[in-house]
């Protein structure tokens, strides 16, 4: 796995003028560091004063005092990291900040990369995988069921069921292996056929737990969906008015949108990816045909379309062949009825049989879309799933896990039930186990962790 040895230091608070900026120093060298950029003001040694207590004093670079400041050291494993871990607290002013980060640097310390401090935790046995996963996931937050998903009561539901189903698993393979090692001796506590009912039930449990990532990907990761049209029906002013803002601009003139807008959207509890896009038309212009191209790629790209078509004009041959494609979309298609503002020339009874759901709606007096986030709500999440008490999937690579596990115990119950060797359905199982290890990082690959610890910011 890629990563630092050694004492590692970062700016672990926001870029930017701030009241405080925190720097935070990991390592076993921590303390040695701040003894050499931070003078206690009541001119005791840093290590005679007590640990996990603020402590007031300068900050220095290359001897002279560049701010005032608070010290907090946390010594190991006591500590977010597990090791000797030193919190520096200046005032935080962008180059202030940047000249207390040189001192720590200056004083012995190393840079750290994107995500060292939570994979020293991960490391160290502080934090589970799936933990470090959500420190990530909570840092990235912009709605509240996010947040909600990423927080310790949640990972501990998540991490008990697996947990229940990997020890049931292990029990049920111990009478297997009983029989493997001992054939004279009927050891095992279990029968064959009730080895098979013990694993049949577990899939089904792993089956039930692998439909929540449906749920949990729609709250965490957010769904890509796509703002569709002719051009001049309303797109962007649809765009514009499920976001909230003005963040598409809008004008009568057909063909405005020539690229791809994309923004994160609330839908009750789901997150849409949402993007709008430019009006879909054969036209002889170079730029609007290629933000046309654009359009069909980014449709191509979602799992949930909203096409908008305009009921003040009457239907025509391109709204039919949209209509079309909404019917065979394979993620979830709804109609946007616009323009409900104004006289209608047709409506719902004249769409083509077997179009996907419709809502009559006006862009410009806002009618008809809180029905809109309902349904799309409903169609991305399972309502029966409670985010305070049931155990919800939240990473695809946590789904993976679970589609591993399921694909070789499905195996190992057919290898049972044709009487197969014992020892070759007992290593299916045992594929199955180290599966749902994967979950919580119990057995996981260096790349898998370089690849999660990759995507979180500097300072974490």
């Amino acid at each position: 796995m890629i990563g630092h040895v050694g004492t590692v230091t970062a700016v672990s608070t926001p870029p930017g003028k701030g009241g405080v900026a925190v720097i935070r120093v990991s390592g076993e060298n921590a303390l040695a560091v701040a003894e050499k950029c931070f003078v206690p003001k009541n001119g005791k040694a840093l290590s005679a004063l007590p640990p996990r207590r603020a402590v007031y004093g300068n900050i220095l670079l290359d001897g002279e005092i560049v701010d005032d400041g608070l010290l907090l050291y946390f010594p190991a494993p006591n500590s977010y990291t597990g090791e000797d871990v030193v919190e520096l607290s200046c005032h935080g002013g962008p180059l202030l900040t940047g000249m207390v980060l040189e001192a720590t640097l200056k004083a012995g310390a190393i840079m750290a990369p994107p995500g060292e401090f939570t994979r020293r935790a991960y490391l160290a046995g502080k934090l589970s995988l799936s933990d470090a996963e959500a420190v990530g996931l909570a840092i990235d937050a912009v709605t509240r069921a996010q947040v909600r998903l990423s927080a310790e009561d949640s990972r501990d539901r998540l991490s008990s069921a697996v947990g229940g189903i990997h020890d049931r698993l292990l029990t049920l393979l111990s009478s297997l292996y009983a029989s493997i090692d001992y054939p004279e001796e009927d050891l095992a506590d279990l029968s064959r056929e009730q080895v098979a009912e013990g694993v049949s039930s577990i899939l089904s449990d792993l089956s039930e737990l692998g439909k929540t990532y449906r749920t949990g990907r729609a709250i965490l990761e957010g769904v890509p969906a796509a703002v569709a049209g002719k051009p001049n029906v309303g797109k962007s002013a649809i765009f514009n008015r499920l976001l909230g803002r003005d963040a598409a601009i809008v004008t009568e003139i057909p063909g405005t949108t020539r690229d791809v807008l994309e923004h994160p959207l609330p839908v009750g509890r789901a997150l849409l990816r949402l993007s709008d896009t430019a009006g879909l038309r054969e036209t002889d212009d170079p730029v609007e045909s290629i933000g046309v191209e654009r359009a069909k790629t980014t449709i191509r790209g979602a799992e949930v379309l909203l096409l908008v078509l305009d009921t003040s004009r009457p239907l025509e041959k391109e709204d039919i062949e949209l209509l079309a494609l909404a019917k065979d979309f394979s993620g979830a298609a709804v109609l946007l009825l616009n323009k409900s503002d104004l006289p209608s020339a047709w409506g719902k009874a004249d769409l083509p049989e077997g179009s996907p759901a419709a809502f009559t709606v006006s862009a410009v007096t806002g009618e008809g879309f809180a029905a809109v986030t309902a349904h799309l709500e409903k169609a991305l999440t399972d309502e029966d799933l409670s985010l305070g008490s049931d155990a919800i999937l939240t990473t695809a690579r946590q789904s993976a896990a679970i589609d591993a596990a399921k694909n070789d115990l499905s195996a190992c119950l057919d290898a049972l039930n044709r009487g197969v060797p014992i020892d070759a359905a007992a290593s299916m199982g045992e594929a199955a186990l180290a599966s749902l290890s994967e979950i919580d990082g119990r057995t996981v690959t260096g790349e898998i962790v370089d690849e999660i610890f990759s995507h979180f910011c500097v300072g974490k």
